[in-house]
C-alpha cells in the first residue's frame, strides 16, 4: 500500500487489486480516495489491502484519522465495479454512523462532494470544489505524462459509444479542475481541466 497526500485534508491510497490477472488492460494497482469534508470523512471506491500486516497498518491508521477528525465516515461508490470493500468498512464503522452513497441510495452526498452523473457509463464521478478535484471510476484513466484518456470502448454498457461518453462528460468542462483522481492508472496533480479537454478531443477525432 503506498500513501500519497494530495493537499491537506485529501489522500490517496494505491493498493493491489485482488483479482487483478496479467494481461488485464488496467494496472494492477488501483487509487482510493480520502477526504475529509466538514462533517463527514468520506472514502471513495476504498480497497483495504490484502495482507495481514497491510490490513492492519490500514485499519489502524482509519482508526487514528476517523478519531482525530471526530466525524463520522462516509463511503462513496463511482461505479458498480468498485463495490471493493466497501461492505467491510461499512460494516466495520456502522456503530459510528458509516453510511453509504450510491446513485441508488437515494440520500444526499456529504457536504463538499457535489456527484456528477454519468448515465450512458452507469458512473458518478465526484467534484470536490476545495481541492478542485475531479473524482473518476473507471471513466477516466491516468497515463504516465500527466495526461487522461477515456476508458476502452469494450468498458462501456452496451450500445454506448466513445463520442456518447465524450458528449456526456464534456459539461465537467465548465468545472475549474485542478485535479483529476483517478482509479486506474497516475492521477493529474495539475492543471486537470487542460488534461480533461485533450482526453476529450482525441476522442472525437
Amino acid at each position: 500500500m503506498e500513501v500519497d497526500q494530495i493537499a491537506d485534508g485529501l489522500w490517496r491510497w494505491t493498493t493491489r487489486h485482488p483479482e487483478w490477472q496479467p494481461g488485464e488492460d488496467w494496472p494492477a494497482e488501483v487509487g482510493c480516495l480520502y477526504y475529509e469534508g466538514r462533517d463527514a470523512v468520506v472514502l471513495v471506491d476504498p480497497l483495504v489491502p490484502a495482507g495481514d500486516d497491510e490490513r492492519e497498518r490500514f485499519w489502524r491508521a482509519l482508526d487514528r484519522d476517523l478519531e482525530r477528525a471526530a466525524r463520522p465516515l462516509a463511503v462513496l461508490r463511482t461505479v458498480h465495479w468498485h463495490q471493493r470493500s466497501i461492505d467491510e468498512v461499512v460494516a466495520r464503522y456502522r456503530d459510528r454512523g458509516a453510511s453509504l452513497w450510491t446513485r441508488e441510495s437515494g440520500v444526499a452526498a456529504p457536504a463538499g462532494i457535489e456527484p456528477h452523473a454519468v448515465e450512458q457509463a452507469d458512473e458518478t464521478l465526484f467534484w470536490i470544489p476545495e481541492h478542485r478535484a475531479l473524482v473518476a471510476g473507471d471513466v477516466l484513466l491516468g497515463t504516465d505524462d500527466a495526461r487522461v484518456r477515456l476508458c476502452p470502448e469494450s468498458w462501456l454498457p452496451d450500445g454506448v459509444t466513445p463520442a456518447a461518453l465524450r458528449q456526456a462528460l464534456a459539461p465537467l468542462l465548465d468545472l475549474p479542475i485542478e485535479r483529476v483522481l483517478v482509479s486506474h492508472g497516475e492521477p493529474v496533480l495539475a492543471n486537470g481541466r487542460d488534461a480533461l479537454a485533450a482526453a476529450l478531443e482525441v476522442a472525437s477525432t
